[in-house]
């Protein structure tokens, strides 16, 4: 039996199944195109346009990606294009240790046998084990067609790669330094690089370095990262332990030949109670405002009350402001006087004494305040209120613990919520301290 479409005879024979649907051909001037449903047995998977792919692949995670590469050559094809291999996160940790997820052996050797010269934008995340910081370091010296122009070493835990031996590490990273003329980003804090090869990464790369973290890095010393800052006239962000900041540095960072720095980051951190801190001159930061005087201070304390001798008693440029410890009411004060530049303020703790003065001067002198938090700390409602006052709307972040403020014969802590919120011209609430 024949069926009839359109008032024509179908030849097809009536024991085949009916087609789910059919190709259809629009006619262009030169020639004739197949279009085909989505749907149909027809439909050519394969035959997506690696540009399509490409870009479907992009938004896959490494895992499903390599599963699709198994669907037909077409797809394993695009799974090995360069453009998908220009930024990798290598994640080493080991199973008895950590719970986080790790790149398969198998696919770092295939990495580095076909798509090493691809890599561009590379990092290393490693737990608390000193193998996986070995076998980061084994990875990086095997990287010698690589030319990367981004590189980040991070511990998710204790500085791993403080217990690799020290040469395995300089040797490890020597090969990218050499291998990598155009490294623009470095981002190497809590490792055990030293002067010699920084001196590697200035010969080689000293054109495009724009980025360069090395916060607690105890084989560098100033004389290193003075050397950098002479060499390397494009950098844009530094961020470095206290003791490797001097004057030198800063006088060079604000030499004529040097590109406008934008992020200088200070970590000021004692290791043993009483420890001594030298002193940056007035001048030298004077220099540097003047060189780049938009660029951001960002200083973050870590010290014991006694050791905060040779800080704030003169002007300096600071922005971004944090102390991890307790800070005491004459810091704070002399913070007030000497930090005109100061964006954001952060006091974990200070004690039992209130900080009314101490705030009242910070709002006063710091006009660009915008941003404050406090811990640990007392300040009685009302002075809150005219700090808060006097601050008026440029606050755009406020967090006060509900425990930091303290109810006087003014203000309870039911109403001070209305009158800070009546300020900042927005509904405004103290945090709380979560109860479970």
């Amino acid at each position: 039996m024949k069926r009839v479409k359109g008032g024509e005879e179908d030849s097809s024979s009536s024991g085949s199944p009916p087609e789910v649907s059919k190709k259809v051909r629009k006619q262009t001037s030169n020639e004739s195109v197949a279009v085909v449903a989505p749907g149909s047995s027809d439909y050519e998977w394969a035959q997506l346009p690696q540009e399509l792919l490409l870009h479907i692949f992009q938004y896959l995670p490494l895992l499903d990606r390599a599963y699709a590469s198994q669907v037909c050559r077409e797809w394993n094809q695009a799974f090995h294009m360069p453009e998908l291999w220009r930024c990798f996160e290598f994640e080493l940790n080991q199973p008895a240790s950590s719970y986080l997820k790790a790149t398969h052996p198998d696919l770092i050797k295939q990495i580095i046998k076909r798509h090493s010269n691809h890599l561009q934008y590379v990092s290393f995340k490693v737990d608390s084990s000193t193998e996986s910081a070995e076998a980061a370091c084994d990875i990086l010296s095997q990287l010698v067609n690589c030319s990367l122009k981004t590189l980040g070493l991070i511990s998710t835990a204790r500085p791993s790669f403080m217990e690799v031996p020290k040469s395995h590490f300089i040797s490890a990273l020597t090969v990218v330094f050499v291998n990598s003329k155009s490294l623009s980003s470095l981002k190497i804090d809590d490792t055990p690089v030293d002067d010699p090869s920084l001196k590697v990464l200035v010969a080689n790369n000293s054109d495009t370095l724009k980025l360069l973290k090395m916060s607690s890095c105890p084989h560098v010393s100033p004389a290193g990262i003075l050397c950098v800052a002479d060499q390397c006239h494009g950098l844009r962000e530094l961020a470095l332990n206290y003791h490797l900041l001097s004057d030198d540095l800063l006088l060079a960072l604000s030499s004529e030949k040097h590109v406008h720095l934008e992020h200088l980051r200070i970590d000021v951190v004692s290791e043993n109670p009483g420890q001594h801190f030298h002193t940056i001159k007035k001048s030298s930061w004077d220099a540097m405002v003047r060189h780049s005087p938009k660029f951001n201070l960002v200083m973050y304390f870590f010290l014991y009350e006694d050791e905060f001798g040779p800080f704030f008693n003169e002007e300096i440029p600071v922005t971004h402001l944090y102390f991890g410890r307790s800070v005491s009411k004459e810091v704070l004060g002399r913070v007030g006087l000497h930090c005109p530049r100061l964006v954001e303020l952060v006091v974990c703790a200070n004690g039992l004494r209130p900080l009314d003065e101490e705030l009242i001067r910070i709002a006063k002198h710091c006009t660009q305040l915008s941003a404050i938090g406090l811990g640990e700390c007392e300040v009685s409602c009302s002075a809150f209120v005219e700090f808060v006052k006097m601050c008026g709307r440029r606050l755009s972040q406020l967090s006060i613990m509900e425990e930091v403020l303290i109810p006087d014969h003014k203000y309870s802590l039911d109403e001070i919520h209305w009158e800070v919120s009546k300020h900042l011209g927005r509904v405004w609430f103290p945090d709380m301290m979560p109860t479970w």
